[in-house]
């Protein structure tokens, strides 16, 4: 039996102080932590995830769904779905109608699902707590694994850019890039002094927060290549992906900083005052409007026209 990989003590958000000034935007109440965000440009809605089996759609009016289980991590596919990862499968939730279809992974039953994405392709692909990840078929597979990789300490993000799958793991501060197969990975790098998040963009890069090294990280994929380490300092966590700017907070300042990637080196464009704990970020190109989810449950903060202001 193969040692697990050496690790270190995982990095985590800093404990953000009490708000000293009026967020910018508007804050709307959410009575629970964030756990995790997406916005779903189809129903214009943002699904944020809480504590034990809670899902808040914030679209015209909020309103709960209920989920058959506590989930664990979050994706989205722009078109509609969310789907969350969850013990023995994951859950695919319709934003418009809250209707959930549970997914049972076949074998896997007694599987702590850590992480979740969705390829290009439509296939599934979740990261366990015990550092396998799986990419499941499609179609009438697509409740079975195709391929299993188990080679990290544990999976705690998945992004994909296209059918390219990157997986963070925080123990092991790494970011490592897997074949469309599924069976290898391709390339592996050390991802700062303790990564924590991580995001895509629309410009096909994949974002890396290293909060413990204060830096944001740019990385390219096939083949995977760090392009930027920028300096951001007072414990950077939340991630976003826009089309104009790249979205960063300060968990330490309750800030949210927007970068402009597209010399090279990062340059700050923008930057807001945010609720407490800002864990998550989620932007919707249409509108320009850029949500910040608190991870200790003082709401869900909704800046308009974030990038031009």
């Amino acid at each position: 039996m193969d040692s697990p990989p050496p690790t270190i003590t995982p990095a985590s958000a800093a404990v953000s102080p009490p708000v000293s000034g009026t967020p910018d935007g508007v804050v709307r109440p959410l009575d629970t932590p964030g756990l995790a965000a997406v916005f779903d440009a189809r129903t214009a809605s943002l699904t944020v995830l809480g504590p034990a089996d809670r899902l808040t759609v914030f679209g015209a009016m909020p309103r709960t769904v209920a989920l058959p289980a506590p989930a664990q991590a979050l994706t989205g596919d722009g078109a509609g779905h969310v789907y969350l990862a969850a013990k023995g499968g994951y859950q695919d939730v319709d934003v418009a109608t809250g209707a959930v279809s549970r997914v049972d992974i076949a074998g896997q039953a007694d599987t702590e699902f850590t992480a979740i994405t969705r390829r290009a392709d439509g296939r599934v692909v979740l990261g366990s707590a015990d550092g396998a990840l799986m990419t499941l078929g499609s179609g009438n597979s697509a409740d079975s694994v195709s391929a299993n990789l188990k080679i990290f300490a544990r999976v705690d993000g998945l992004v994909a850019q296209g059918n390219s799958v990157v997986v963070l793991d925080r123990g092991q501060t790494s970011v490592t890039e897997v074949d469309d197969d599924g069976t290898k990975a391709e390339q592996a790098l050390r991802a700062g002094e303790g990564a924590t998040t991580i995001a895509a963009d629309p410009a096909g890069r994949v974002l890396v927060a290293d909060t413990r090294g204060g830096a944001l990280m740019v990385y390219g994929t096939e083949p995977l290549i760090l392009r930027q380490a920028y300096p951001v300092h007072n414990a950077p966590y939340g991630l976003a992906g826009s089309g104009t700017l790249t979205w960063v907070s300060q968990t330490a300042t309750n800030t949210v900083v927007g970068y402009d990637l597209a010399t090279g080196i990062p340059v700050e464009k923008v930057r807001y005052r945010t609720v407490q704990q800002p864990d998550h970020l989620a932007y919707d190109d249409a509108s320009g409007t850029l949500y910040v989810v608190s991870g200790s449950g003082a709401g869900v903060q909704v800046i308009e026209r974030a990038a031009t202001r």
